[in-house]
């Protein structure tokens, strides 16, 4: 299902929120020509070396993908991507705050000139607002939106350790651009989309700001274990293994002391009760259920809660991922070609039919392709790159 094709998108894009956004608009068939500095490109490129010498993080968020390397501070190369902004239907960027505008590129001006053409700016803290200008990678927005004052222990915050803000900020990106396409079917007209990594991040906040509602007391930072359900964390095995589990309701709890504490008392004792007595109590009851998984391996505390039932998980490595029965049973893994040579990537969730694939790009591997679409003679096109504008 490629419901996009027919679609171009054209991308000023760095780093993670922009390019993740735009690869998913990739695999679902729209064209993106991913605009990138003539002899560096993406600085996510040089990021590290670790998928055959290219960048893990270009790697994930960039297959199905033109580049252009094109210098649009010059005025040449301004005309350039001026012409190729006419064909277009999404402009997508996240440059620094302020750049697109200065150059020409701001919503108003772009469309003015087209009043089909969805924008989307991805930023920090959007605009207007006393943050406006302020740089804005993860880890501040992270800070900004309070996420780590609920991740860690409860003696040392704790960054999430992916890009979660970049990854939010790009998936609101993406599904505001559908929206965007879709609304502009029924009345021809696009749209201007302002989406910020600090408005994204705290909309995943909401239940510790309701928690908070009021000025109660905000849930504690209570390492890989749930802040306010118990329990619901990780327990360790006799034999080392480390078990995760959750219990969720009284159903599962009743059930929980008669078949895996075997002490079905324990689920009417007032100080367990419910939930709420249960998590103002969960040192004492974390000693009785720490107590029962000493008694058993791994195995067998698992084959107990999958009895049950209640949730639990393997607390898995890197590795294990990679050779994950699930994934591999439901044929999530496919390859993707890149300058590097052929690398595994999963299919994107949820979409039917076979996934796209198409290879991460070298950087400007379609310069000559793309600027020939538009009509430049090879001639100019050589001048173009001798003098660095492309």
């Amino acid at each position: 299902m490629q419901p996009l094709r027919g679609t171009t998108v054209v991308s000023l894009e760095q780093a993670i929120a922009a390019p993740y956004a735009t690869r998913q608009l990739a695999d679902l068939g729209a064209r993106v020509i991913k605009v990138e500095r003539p002899g560096a490109g993406d600085f996510a490129r040089g990021y590290d070396s670790r998928v055959n010498g290219l960048s893990s993080h270009f790697v994930w968020v960039n297959r199905s993908k033109e580049s252009l390397t094109l210098d649009f501070k010059d005025p040449r190369g301004l005309a350039v991507l001026r012409r190729l902004l006419a064909g277009a239907d999404v402009f997508v960027q996240n440059l620094a705050p302020g750049a697109a505008a200065r150059a020409g590129l701001g919503a108003a001006e772009l469309r003015a000139a087209d009043p089909r053409l969805v924008v989307c700016d991805i930023s920090g803290y959007g605009s207007p607002g006393p943050y406006e200008t302020m740089k804005a990678y993860d880890l501040m927005v992270q800070s900004e939106s309070g996420l780590l004052s609920v991740t860690g222990t409860g003696e040392d915050m704790a960054k999430v350790g992916i890009s979660v803000s970049d990854i939010a900020a790009g998936m609101y990106a993406y599904s505001s651009i559908l929206a965007a396409l879709l609304e502009r079917a029924r009345t021809g007209v696009g749209a201007h989309l302002d989406v910020s990594m600090l408005e994204a991040t705290v909309e995943w906040m909401g239940f510790p700001l309701y928690y908070t509602y009021e000025g109660a007391e905000p849930p504690p930072r209570a390492g890989a274990a749930h802040a306010t359900i118990y329990p619901y964390g990780p327990f360790t095995a006799r034999d080392e293994t480390v078990v995760m589990m959750a219990v969720q309701n009284e159903r599962e709890w009743r059930a929980f002391c008669a078949r895996f504490l075997e002490r079905p008392g324990l689920a009417e004792d007032p100080d367990y009760a419910s939930n709420a007595a249960r998590n103002a109590n969960r040192e004492a009851l974390g000693a009785v259920i720490s107590a029962r998984f000493a008694e058993l391996s791994g195995d067998e505390a698992t084959a107990l809660l999958a009895a049950i039932p209640v949730a639990y998980a393997r607390v898995n490595g890197l590795a294990d991922v990679w050779r994950h029965p699930q994934l591999a049973a439901r044929g999530r893994w496919h390859e993707v070609d890149t300058p590097a040579g052929r690398v595994p990537a999963l299919a994107p969730p949820g979409v039917a039919g076979a996934p796209r694939m198409d290879p991460v790009p070298a950087l400007g591997e379609h310069t000559d392709a793309i600027l020939g679409e538009l009509g430049l003679p090879a001639e100019e096109v050589a001048d173009l790159r001798a003098e660095g504008v492309v």
